[in-house]
């Protein structure tokens, strides 16, 4: 499996997905902490966010329980992945679209994503783009001037302890689970391989740098995922 080939995949295993992060402690917690830490005022009211890479919509609920009166655009390149999401109860301010980030965020309905955005929340979704620098770049064009992006991710390549302890759950726990729950291994397998093969904590700060970004930081998250899922907080600059 490659990057490319990934939204085919989440495609299969949509039904069951969310059965499986539930079992996962702080899953949910750690999202509604990442989308906390871009420091949202006035609970989003009058503000219009992107919600990129919104899976089933664990990360669009993490955004809504922080921005209740903000208007939430939610896009994801699987449709089967958005038909789970859309079957939840959401109010009439989320929106959900298909759509894919290249250089650009392409959706087959442009005008429901026009514009620039307040704020742009992105968890596990940079990791997976085919062109990650390109991905950012597109980012850092949605967002208006000053305003925040959230990327929410595992990142182990700075610690030998983090390393090991992902292997460790991911063939002890993630990669069994989710061959029993979704009936595959093969996109389990490519999330430990990924996971292991991408950007240390300060070199994605430099990514978001190159991409135009400032004020880029990290924060982890508690428990024994500390050093393992973090977030990643910049801003597009001021003009």
């Amino acid at each position: 499996m490659t990057s490319a080939t990934v939204p085919e995949a989440f495609d299969a295993v949509a039904k069951g997905y969310d059965r499986l992060v539930g079992s996962n402690p702080g899953y949910h917690e750690h999202l509604r902490m990442s989308a906390r830490r871009m420091g949202l005022a006035n609970e989003g009211e009058g503000l219009r966010l992107l919600d990129l890479g919104c899976g089933t919509g664990a990360s669009t609920a993490a955004l809504l329980s922080v921005a209740p009166k903000a208007k939430i655009v939610a896009v994801d390149a699987s449709a089967g992945m958005l038909a789970v999401a859309r079957a939840k109860s959401w109010p009439s301010s989320v929106r959900f679209v298909e759509g894919r980030l290249t250089t650009k965020l392409e959706v087959a309905e442009p005008a429901k994503v026009r514009g620039q955005y307040d704020a742009v929340f992105a968890a596990y979704l940079v990791r997976n783009l085919p062109g990650r620098d390109a991905g950012l770049g597109a980012i850092h064009e949605l967002l208006r001037p000053g305003a925040p992006l959230a990327v929410h991710d595992y990142s182990v390549a700075d610690s030998i302890r983090a390393r090991l302890i992902w292997t460790a759950v991911s063939w002890g726990i993630i990669i069994p689970a989710g061959s029993l729950v979704t009936g595959s291994a093969a996109l389990y397998r490519y999330l430990w391989r990924s996971v292991l093969r991408f950007d240390g904590a300060e070199e994605f700060e430099r990514r978001l740098g190159a991409a135009g970004f400032v004020d880029q930081r990290t924060q982890t998250m508690p428990g024994w995922q500390q050093g393992i899922v973090h977030t990643w907080l910049a801003r597009r600059p001021r003009e």
